[in-house]
């Protein structure tokens, strides 16, 4: 009798410690942050968004800015975003770029121009930025294209 309880202990041991939970398999939980600016001289073409509690230092942060409407459909483009080259109407170039930086509490959305005060409203004015925070472990360990918003809110199952 000893050798079935001892056996049946063993069998339960062996099946329950086969369990692969690493976090590495799409459980993982991903936030996002949705937010509307306008860039001028008196933020200094910038705005901080401040996250509603810490996120963890190994956590990894993506920006997107909506870029376009088509049929209904939100366009949102990764940041940085490529240069855009403006013509200044004399000639020159204005040129225009979006990029971020990021703390374990805020992330900062930036536009970087040559001359600021040129560029027009429509890349100023109601600005709408999509943030999307992600575990280290889903950005290092994935097929998805973290530049396509689509694929990461559609991996990491975001609602919003």
């Amino acid at each position: 009798m000893k050798k079935i309880f001892a056996l049946l202990f063993l069998s339960t041991l062996v099946f329950t410690s086969c369990v692969n939970d690493d976090d590495v398999d799409f459980d993982t939980i991903g936030s996002t942050f949705e937010f509307t600016t306008n860039f001028n001289q008196a933020n200094e073409f910038g705005h901080r968004f401040f996250f509603n509690e810490n996120i963890f230092d190994s956590d990894v942060v993506l920006v997107y800015r909506l870029e376009a409407v088509d049929n209904n459909l939100d366009v949102w483009e990764p940041l940085p975003t490529a240069t855009i080259f403006l013509d200044d109407g004399s000639g020159g170039d204005i040129t225009v770029l979006y990029r971020f930086n990021f703390t374990s509490g805020d992330v900062d959305v930036l536009l970087e121009s040559n001359a600021p005060e040129l560029v027009p409203a429509d890349l100023t004015t109601n600005q709408t930025f999509r943030v999307v925070v992600v575990p280290a472990s889903f950005a290092e360990n994935t097929d998805i294209n973290l530049l396509n918003f689509d694929e990461v809110q559609s991996a990491l199952n975001l609602e919003f």
